[in-house]
């Protein structure tokens, strides 16, 4: 290893000791509930689609849609959709917006970043109502694999890692999956998409200047196959969602682990809401991948852990990403079925 390259890496992790130390610590989360007898024996509480809720522009089908966020009214939706495509569809359609905000009657507001992304991955909305995407990697090979943060009008206001480049240190990701901002402003990315690629978190400070990171391609805790979502809880605690280690992973802020639960199924996207109710979007559970669990989306109490309701879904390799309004509004994306369904109560 290049000695100049080490002396940053050990000064970036002396420099995130010490605002370890000025930091909370954050209290453990519950122990994963004793087992129950069916995993998919949960209440949907009357959920049901409704239809063609979305109005894309006249001409313009769904691609694959593995991110969706919430705007801070709590009521309009932001897409992340791959261009009629379920993988380089921007790519091929360099024309099409990738990012799309819905508002509440499901009509499209606002647009932007054609030509700019390649494998639309994860997005997140924080407290500033600008929005971050990770820009990942497609199974044609062709990569983004960069972070940006833009305005509410698609202006680029950062940009994390280098556009096309992929690589293993701390200014390269390679097949960046997810991107969400802490409680103080810091940028925790998620950077893998499967054992051949990347395993890690990496921690920003708001400037984007790297702090630190945790965790390798594997399945022991701590380490990721792969790192597919992220969200923070009241507490400030962060979940990632594990996906072919079939659970997820809770850490403080700093990378040390808190938790594992794996009643959630096999997720591959995680939402918390602000009454800390989590919702797990689980595309690939069945008897062979996470036997005793079916694919669909569960959500829960952080409080105690437990599972609450279940929404059972037919579709295999579907629903990757999942939200909710402020009214309690569920809305799906899915990726190899190419669709973005909203749910709401009877």
């Amino acid at each position: 290893m290049n000695p100049r390259f080490f002396g940053a890496i050990g000064a970036a992790w002396l420099a995130s000791a010490a605002l370890a130390g000025a930091q909370t610590a954050s209290p453990p989360p519950p122990a994963m509930p004793a087992p129950v007898a069916d995993n998919n024996a949960f209440p949907d509480f009357g959920y049901h689609e409704v239809p063609g809720w979305a109005k894309l522009p006249a001409g313009r089908k769904w691609g694959a849609v593995s991110g969706i966020d919430i705007d801070r009214d709590g009521k309009s939706v932001w897409v992340f959709d791959r261009c009629e495509s379920a993988d380089d569809g921007c790519v091929l359609h360099p024309d099409e917006d990738p990012i799309l905000k819905f508002g509440p009657d499901g009509k499209l507001v606002k647009s932007f970043g054609h030509g700019q992304i390649v494998y639309p991955h994860g997005i997140y909305i924080d407290a500033a109502d600008h929005v971050w995407i990770a820009d990942g990697l497609a199974k044609s090979g062709k990569a983004g694999d960069v972070v940006r943060e833009y305005d509410q009008n698609g202006k680029l206001l950062l940009t994390l890692g280098a556009f096309g480049v992929a690589g293993t240190d701390t200014g390269h990701f390679n097949a960046v999956s997810d991107v969400v901002v802490g409680p103080d402003g810091s940028i925790y990315v998620a950077d893998g998409h499967d054992a051949k690629t990347n395993g890690r978190v990496l921690k920003y400070d708001r400037n984007g200047k790297f702090l630190m990171q945790w965790g390798k391609v594997g399945a022991a805790p701590g380490d990721f196959n792969p790192p597919h979502g992220l969200a923070f809880d009241k507490e400030g605690r962060l979940y990632v969602a594990d996906r072919s280690n079939n659970r997820i992973q809770i850490f403080d802020q700093n990378g040390k682990l808190l938790g594992i639960w794996k009643q959630f199924g096999r997720p591959s996207g995680i939402y918390i809401d602000k009454n800390d109710t989590i919702y797990v979007a689980d595309s690939l559970s069945n008897a062979t991948t996470n036997p005793g669990f079916k694919n669909g989306i569960r959500w829960g109490r952080i409080a105690d852990g437990k599972v609450i309701g279940f929404i059972p879904w037919g579709e295999y390799n579907a629903i990757e990403a999942v939200v909710t309004d402020d009214a309690g509004n569920i809305y799906a994306g899915f990726t190899n079925t190419r669709n973005f369904r909203k749910f709401a109560r009877n």
